[in-house]
Order: structure tokens, then sequence, then C-alpha cells
């Protein structure tokens, strides 16, 4: 690991990469290995944390690529601002949200992270600092780094386009649903009056209420939508932390037995229909922030997060492979379904139109099967999976996947033909 503290000493970290390469690590919130590097070298950049101008006219910020989507959102609050697409942990860096083009439950109106950075300054394999945009001369490298899980280079500042919000709160919806096509039904007529969209449902009942589960959607409130304490602090960062799990438990509480009852109490728990109620930011952005390293109750064996997207369309296979989930000897917990626009231009980006959905999979005997034949049916549905969150699919089926992959692999020959940039992913898929 190396913690570079200028370009100076990037540069020479460059001169003297060893052949198995170098790769940039943010604060390790991908599920897999994008940011391993085995036998070579990983650089730590979040120490290029800097917030080096806010325009609020525009309004956009400029910042140094290592910056936390937390600290930043702290920042910009208290001037009315707030950060266009914000994933499901504030715990990723800048450089990280464009590596793997981050995407959060306003998707289907705003599009992924990429689509809201105006530019960032990204050193090369050669040692060059080049300016990329959207547009221009430089656009074949802008879109091969977004969802490029840094494997063009080491982006170093980036401008991000802002939103203007006049409180940190949201106004939310709530309604429960009785089984899956209901849910889906629910979602492609109600999305376009709210601007972030999410649901969770039961991934362990079978039968007629086969995804049975809870729709949550709202708004950024207005002032006036707050009660007289709200009022008073309107642009206040409310991210309370009740207590961490200690330590890693010697054995996991999610089981198939833990994961059922508690996909029944969650659904049973929900109120079937509530309207305008006022939510902060980590009630409704990020609920598993509230209890520090979550993760460890799932055991030493962990957990696999698998995120898959199909076309609209193929409702069909949607529901065949939650079938599938719901009669496995596994069980998830949390089950996160959105509905995505259209996609970017980005070779590698995730997001297509269609339905996502990502499930927390306990490691046990039996999942890698599961979960290659969940990627067949997601292969044959025309899906594709999430690279941020995956640790063990094929090249092969990697690559049927991305159709644009030849794509990027010529843009990354074409700006780092000495492929100095590599991890343990980019190994492993053949990028």
């Amino acid at each position: 690991m190396a913690r570079p503290t200028d370009v100076e000493a990037l540069r020479d970290e460059l001169k003297t990469v060893g052949e198995r390469g170098l790769i940039t690590r943010g604060l390790g919130r991908s599920y897999g290995d994008p940011a391993q590097n085995a036998g070579g070298t990983v650089l730590d950049l979040t120490d290029w944390d800097t917030i080096l101008d806010v325009d609020t006219a525009a309004p956009n910020v400029r910042v140094q690529a290592g910056i936390s989507l937390d600290r930043l959102l702290r920042a910009l609050l208290p001037l009315g601002l707030w950060l266009p697409v914000v994933p499901g942990t504030r715990q990723v860096t800048v450089g990280g949200a464009i590596a793997a083009d981050v995407h959060g439950k306003n998707h289907h109106v705003d599009g992924s992270f990429g689509n809201h950075v105006s530019e960032f300054d990204i050193l090369l394999a050669s040692g060059d600092i080049v300016t990329a945009a959207p547009d221009g001369d430089n656009a074949e490298l802008f879109w091969a780094t977004v969802g490029g899980m840094g494997l063009t280079g080491v982006v170093l500042e980036a401008t991000i386009q802002l939103k203007e919000v006049e409180t940190s709160y949201f106004v939310v919806d709530t309604d429960r649903t009785a089984n899956l096509s209901q849910m889906l039904t629910a979602l492609e007529t109600g999305d376009d009056d709210y601007t972030y969209s999410v649901a969770w449902f039961d991934t362990a009942t079978t039968g007629d209420s086969l995804g049975r589960g809870v729709i949550m959607r709202g708004n950024t409130a207005s002032r006036e939508a707050l009660d007289p304490d709200q009022r008073r602090a309107a642009l206040e960062f409310a991210a309370p932390q009740r207590g961490r799990v200690p330590f890693e438990l010697p054995v996991g509480l999610v089981n198939r037995f833990s994961a059922k009852a508690f996909n029944a109490l969650w659904y049973a728990k929900s109120p079937r229909h509530r309207t305008d109620e006022i939510q902060d930011i980590t009630q409704f952005f990020h609920p598993l922030d509230i209890v520090g390293d979550w993760n460890r109750v799932y055991g030493p064996k962990g957990f696999c997060q698998y995120q898959f997207v199909v076309p609209f369309g193929e409702e069909a296979a949607f529901t065949t492979i939650v079938e599938t989930i719901a009669q496995s000897d596994h069980v998830s917990s949390l089950n996160v379904l959105k509905r995505f626009g259209p996609g970017n231009r980005a070779p590698l980006s995730f997001p297509i139109s269609g339905w996502t959905l990502a499930v927390d999979l306990p490691v046990r005997a039996g999942l890698d099967a599961l979960l290659n034949h969940l990627d067949q049916l997601v292969l044959a549905a025309g899906g594709r999976i999430y690279l941020a969150k995956d640790s063990r699919i094929s090249a092969a089926t990697f690559a049927q996947m991305y159709p644009r992959l030849d794509e990027f692999r010529a843009s990354r020959a074409r700006f780092d033909p000495t492929h100095t940039f590599r991890s343990d992913l980019s190994r492993r898929l053949d990028l």
C-alpha cells in the first residue's frame, strides 16, 4: 500500500511500478476485488480530500478525488446544496463514485454519478495529467473512466454539478404491496411522481405472496413542510449512529431462520399506506449507517451482495429469478428493488433501463452454484451484474453481459498500453 502525498510522488509510483501494476483505492466499500491487487501496488488517496472551490451560482463543486461523499455532503448542506446522486452509503470517495459510476434511488430521473461530472483531471500511465469532459477531445477518456473501475488512470480532481435544496429532509410516502406483480405495477405507474424511489421485498415467501414488499418514495422537503423545530435546523446534517457491532461474531446471526423471521416481521410492521412522512437523510437514504460495522452480523464467512439489472419487458424473467432465490436454501433479508432509467455513454457503466435488484446472501455451501445459475438467467434476459459488487463471475459470462467491453478495452489500450493500472478484478475478468 502506498500513500503518495503529491503528484510527483504519484509519478514516482508509476515509474517504479512492478509487473503486477497498481490500482487506486478509496474507502474500500466495493464488495469484490476492484481495489485489490495481489502482488502489486495499491494507492491510497484518501488524504487527497480537499474541497477546492464551491460555485453556489452554477452550482457546482471542485474537489480532490479522495474526499468522501459523507464529508462533502456535510460541507454542502449548510449552503443549501446537495449531491445529484447519493448511493446506499456515504462512505465512498468521489474517485470511487466515478470509477464505479454509482447510482442512487433517483436513477429513473437523474441517471448515475457520471452524468453529473462536468470534468476531471486524470493522471495517465505516461505521467501526463489530462482534463477530460463528457464532450470534446477527451470525451473517450472521460467515458472510459466513468465506470472503468480505476483502469484508465488516477482521477485527481473533479467538478460535480449540484442540486439546490431548502432542507436536509424528505417527504416520504410508503405503500405495502401484496406480491411482486403488484409491486412492479405500482413502481411502473407511480415512480414519475417522485425523485427518489426504492422498494424492499420479502425473498423468503413463495406462492401467491411471492415478492410481497414495501415501497418508499419521496421528494426533498421544502421549509414549509417541516415543523417549527425541524425548520430551525432545516439544513442540518442529521446522521446519528446508534451503536456499533463491536467485533466480528464467531457465528453469523443471519441464517435461513433469522432471515425468514426478519422478512416476515419487517413486512408486518410496515404501514399499508402512509403519506407525507418527514424523514432525515439517514432514515431515508442510509438506514444501515445507523449501526456501525453492521456487516459483522454475518460472521467470519461474510456475505455476497448480488445485484443485477434486467431490461423492461423482461418481468417474467425477473419473476423467475426471484422465485429461484425464494425456492433455494439461501435467504436474503436486505432486498432492494429499483427502476433504472436510460444508461449513459460509458461502456462499462452498470445501469440500463430496467429493473435492478440487490440481495445480501450469507456465504454458505451451495451459494456459488446458485449465483452461477442466476447469472445465466440474468444473461438470458439481456441483463448484467454490477461490477462494484461482484467477486466471482466468470470472464466469459461477463463479456456476454457487457456488449461494449471491446470498446472499453480499446480505450484502455490507447490510454494505458502497458496496462500499468491493474487489479485482481481486471485480471479475473480480462478487462
